[in-house]
């Protein structure tokens, strides 16, 4: 499996990433999602904090990284792949601006939550034969951890319809491509 950087100061550079298994299957975001989610947000990235739940290989948050993200935060349960990406964020010289955090998401979400913290860009990739993704953003919803004027971005199969809304969540644009599927939501009022 090929993943590079799509843009920015680390454009090219080649992401490793550890075998999928059974009980813990990766199926990496593919280089065109992943143009489409930073075509999404746009040049609001820079400067931006992006919580990347589910990382696997870390390439959402690598590439906003790459794209002038001031922070991100990754979340993945995989004890080898959480690792794998804090080597890489040293090897990119992203250590600085990198956080890591191997736990599962939803966990994190309730800790974060009582820590105050925020986010500009959510990215969430959880398995698509889950239920997670509706959990993930009911948590999202319910611990305001989407700052005003931001945006969520959920990538699951395109077969399945998220709802209008999540809590304080709405959805605002759903993009296909073939059998993934990105929705985005934003806060209301």
């Amino acid at each position: 499996m090929d993943l590079r950087i799509t843009a920015g100061t680390v454009k090219g550079r080649r992401l490793k990433a550890v075998a999928g298994t059974d009980r813990s299957p990766l199926r990496p975001t593919a280089s065109k999602v992943r143009e489409s989610v930073f075509n999404i947000i746009g040049p609001r990235i820079v400067g931006a904090r992006l919580l990347d739940l589910y990382a696997g290989t870390g390439a959402v948050g690598f590439e906003a990284l790459s794209r002038g993200a001031s922070s991100v935060v990754f979340v993945e349960i995989n004890p080898r792949r959480a690792d794998l990406i804090r080597k890489t964020a040293l090897e990119f010289g992203f250590s600085a601006n990198a956080e890591v955090y191997r736990m599962h998401a939803l966990e994190y979400l309730r800790q974060a939550a009582g820590h105050g913290e925020a986010f500009d860009f959510i990215f969430m990739d959880p398995a698509y034969r889950s239920d997670e993704v509706m959990s993930a953003l009911s948590a999202v919803a319910e611990q305001g951890m989407l700052r005003e004027g931001g945006l969520v971005v959920a990538e699951h199969c395109s077969k399945r319809l998220l709802p209008e809304s999540a809590g304080s969540l709405r959805q605002k644009k759903r993009y296909v491509y073939g059998d993934t599927a990105l929705t985005t939501f934003g806060r209301t009022g």
